[in-house]
């Protein structure tokens, strides 16, 4: 990794870790307080490695900053006295008196804690949503901007009304007991799902793929699978899923970042040990009861990560597509499902599904369509690819489609 992209990693991995922290030692009312520490720990790393270089350990160099940085608030901030430290004034050691615990076991603990805070039910779903990806995930206004589609000041002025919820309500950062726990893990699961999608579809910051957004996806999903009270089959579906669609990273895109499509993609980069958890993840989630869109996208991932082209694979996943639409609809999943039918019947009955959905605004139906048409109607593939580039969102994106272009001259 360049030194120029090691900041924006670190605040990614590191910032919801040592902000949870602090809340849990804070109490969560005082969550923005925590994140000025963090915002400001961050920034001063940015301006003394750029002059300084980078220090032998950065993560550790961070976090050391960061509990100084909340010792002397709590020294200084007589509200924190009175709050935090009345216990600890009995001790005569002021060091001891501020100490910070960033191992391993209290961020853990301390995350798990703030993921089912912050979907706390006295705040409205898409806000729980929004504070997740937020102060979890380490997400800025404009990126949940995005993946809400919606606009900055909309979002800005949600994470407002959510953060004064949890100071007016009392919230504790504690794991509520199992009921409640069941009650809430959905939202975190949507929470994390759109996540990864946000890694794996990303059309902020110009970049398709974003690794450190699936990987960071990935590690909060499994802290729930390693607790027994939030082991469930759909965190266990979840992890599958990702699984599955991470296999494929090395292959997704070219040197040049590109996006390279299924049919071409190289198996020699899958990652069979992905592949292999996945597959176990996802056994485990079908020995519950409950079939959650999870499991069905999960096991739509799975048949993908053999490229054997049989009627029975391509069948398998209409069927799957047919379960998942009926189970919770979206136009995406409708778009999926007429390429497993061009696979499983023929492309002309695809194509008369595909264009009942009308998503003329969307690159990707476009570029369906073009795949569609292909050996059907030369001027009309033309015609969806130079659609879809007008409506890509990354230049990376532009370019490949520009090139397809190129191929039909």
């Amino acid at each position: 990794m360049q030194d120029a992209d090691l900041i924006p990693h670190l605040f990614r991995t590191e910032y919801s870790k040592i902000t949870s922290v602090l809340c849990k030692l804070f109490g969560i009312e005082y969550i923005e307080t925590a994140e000025d520490i963090v915002s400001d720990t961050f920034l001063q790393a940015a301006e003394t490695w750029g002059l300084q270089g980078l220090p032998q350990n950065p993560t550790a160099w961070l976090y050391t900053v960061a509990k100084n940085k909340a010792k002397d608030f709590l020294k200084h901030q007589a509200v924190f006295n009175q709050k935090v430290s009345v216990e600890l004034k009995k001790n005569e050691t002021h060091e001891e008196e501020a100490e910070i615990d960033l191992s391993n076991t209290n961020i853990t603990n301390s995350q798990l804690q703030m993921m089912f805070a912050v979907c706390h039910p006295s705040i409205p779903v898409e806000s729980q949503v929004g504070l997740s990806l937020n102060i979890l995930c380490g997400f800025g206004v404009n990126e949940i901007a995005d993946a809400f589609l919606t606009n900055r000041d909309s979002i800005y002025k949600r994470l407002t009304r959510a953060k004064e919820k949890l100071r007016t309500e009392n919230i504790k950062m504690e794991l509520p007991d199992k009921t409640e726990i069941n009650c809430r893990l959905e939202t975190v699961l949507t929470t994390l799902y759109l996540l990864f999608s946000e890694g794996y579809y990303s059309t902020s910051q110009n970049i398709i793929l974003r690794k450190d957004l699936c990987i960071e996806a990935m590690r909060l999903t499994l802290m729930l699978a390693d607790n027994e009270m939030t082991n469930t089959r759909e965190v266990e579906a979840l992890m599958s899923l990702m699984c599955f669609h991470s296999s494929r990273f090395e292959a997704r895109t070219n040197s040049q970042g590109e996006m390279v499509l299924y049919d071409d993609q190289d198996e020699n980069l899958w990652n069979v040990e992905l592949i292999e958890k996945g597959i176990m993840d996802l056994n485990l989630a079908y020995a519950g009861n409950k079939l959650s869109k999870y499991h069905l996208e999960a096991a739509i991932a799975y048949w993908h990560t053999n490229k054997t082209d049989t009627n029975e694979k391509w069948e398998s996943i209409l069927q799957l597509y047919n379960k998942l639409l009926h189970l919770e609809y979206s136009p995406m999943a409708a778009l999926n499902r007429t390429y497993a039918l061009s696979k499983a019947n023929s492309k002309k009955e695809a194509i008369a599904e595909a264009e009942k959905l009308h998503l003329d605004t969307n690159h990707l139906y476009h570029l369906l369509l073009a795949n569609l048409y292909d050996e059907i109607d030369s001027a009309k593939v033309k015609s969806h690819l130079t659609k879809a580039m007008e409506l890509a969102m990354t230049e990376t994106e532009k370019a490949s489609i520009e090139k397809r272009i190129a191929l039909l001259l």
